[in-house]
């Protein structure tokens, strides 16, 4: 897409569908029944802002394209999901941190975008905004519960942190077309949600006795389709019945 505005709304778009492709992944598999069905309908929210935004980036886009083909008829280089999203599950408390993480950005990103001078984008940030708040509680609850749990829960909290802690500065990151929307005052400058999302992982990693990772550098490339060789994998599972049988209904 060479349209800002389109490609602003699908990067998005990418992000709540990969992650919550991810967390599809969980079904059946949860710790425990509860679990199971939170973070089964974490991934629904998830993939429910994903439909709204890949049909707002359609539309702008106007190439004849829909949700469905955005989604599932792309290969990988195409897509401009964070890299953050489409890490592997791997334990509990790798997935639990890999969602407080990026909840703990969502959250205030969508309450900012509810100002944006683009109506379709401010009435999707509304709904999402509601549902990213719930996800941040979730999951800080779960963050606090791990880190000053049991010895065993600690070592895993700590241990993805300081996996998935480089992944976390391709949030704030932002290019020309971006910066040009931001300009506009459609777009949210993700650099100034920076502080209060470390404040907010700060205070929770502190009453989760988990230490704040030290390192600075960070790993990039998503947004612009350089992506991990997790995402082809993730693709050729999520894709795989349309691909197989085009347009196919229910």
């Amino acid at each position: 897409m060479t349209n800002p505005l389109a490609l602003y709304t699908l990067r998005r778009a990418d992000d709540a569908l990969v992650l919550g492709h991810r967390l599809s992944e969980w079904c059946g598999h949860g710790p425990m029944l509860e679990e199971d069905m939170a973070l089964a309908n974490i991934g629904l929210d998830l993939i429910g802002q994903a439909r709204s935004l890949y049909q707002y980036a359609a539309e702008v886009e106007g190439a004849g394209r829909d949700e469905d083909q955005l989604a599932y008829l792309r290969d990988a280089p195409a897509y401009r999901n964070l890299l953050l999203a489409e890490l592997p599950n791997g334990d509990f408390a790798h997935t639990i941190l890999r969602q407080f993480l990026h909840a703990a950005f969502a959250d205030p990103f969508w309450r900012a975008t509810m100002a944006s001078a683009d109506a379709t984008l401010s009435a999707i940030a509304a709904k999402s905004e509601k549902e990213s708040a719930y996800h941040l509680r979730h999951t800080a609850e779960w963050v606090i519960r791990l880190g000053d749990g049991t010895a065993e829960s600690h070592a895993r909290a700590a241990e993805a942190l300081e996996t998935l802690w480089p992944y976390t500065g391709e949030m704030f990151e932002t290019d020309a077309a971006e910066r040009a929307l931001v300009e506009a005052g459609i777009a949210v400058d993700p650099e100034s949600l920076r502080a209060g999302w470390m404040q907010t992982v700060s205070a929770v990693l502190a009453e989760a006795t988990l230490t704040l990772p030290s390192g600075t550098w960070m790993q990039s490339g998503g947004r612009h389709g350089r992506h991990s060789e997790h995402l082809g994998h993730l693709l050729s599972e999520m894709q795989f019945l349309q691909r197989s049988y085009p347009g196919a209904t229910w």
